[in-house]
């Protein structure tokens, strides 16, 4: 892995220019693994990513449907994979993507993708824990949108030739 490169990200409008601002990198064959607690901001990254991209249709989590594929006016499809539920990487490379020719974001995907590619770039995003005010004494009825902003940490680094040069991430700051 190439040595990695910290920022933090404010908030999910931010996240999703950070998604919209390495599209401007990445083509066919590209892979993105995403880590990061439930919530932590990987759908959110990923909604930005395609929409730079000039995907159709709405980018929302795969969980249950494990792949979904974005196809794009012209150039390589968004294909958006959740490996949650997945056990090892013999289920990743059962769901026949064409890593090849597609531009490829795992989400749970650590420990999984490096049996299946030589080259990707790891994204962790660290969503901070036991911030903002307390939960409230009956959190069923807390509304996630009453939930405080909080910036998260994001670590990007590479693996192989293709990802050596994180320079544009400084450029990505907000």
């Amino acid at each position: 892995m190439s040595g990695g490169q910290r920022l933090v990200i404010a908030d999910p409008e931010a996240m999703e220019r950070f998604g919209a601002r390495l599209a401007a990198e990445l083509r066919a064959g590209d892979v993105v693994v995403l880590t990061g607690e439930l919530g932590a901001g990987k759908t959110t990254f990923t909604r930005g990513l395609g929409a730079a991209l000039g995907v159709r249709g709405t980018v929302t989590s795969p969980t249950f449907v494990l792949a979904r594929t974005h196809p794009r006016e012209s150039g390589a499809p968004l294909v958006h994979v959740d490996a949650y539920r997945l056990s090892d990487a013999a289920e990743l490379d059962d769901l026949d993507i064409d890593f090849a020719g597609s531009i490829v974001v795992v989400e749970w995907g650590a420990g999984l993708i490096e049996h299946i590619v030589d080259e990707w770039l790891s994204i962790t995003i660290e969503r901070p824990t036991g911030a903002g005010a307390s939960a409230p004494d009956d959190a069923a009825e807390a509304d996630p949108d009453d939930a405080p902003v909080e910036p998260r940490a994001v670590t990007v680094e590479g693996t192989g030739e293709r990802w050596a040069d994180l320079g544009w991430v400084h450029a990505a700051r907000d």
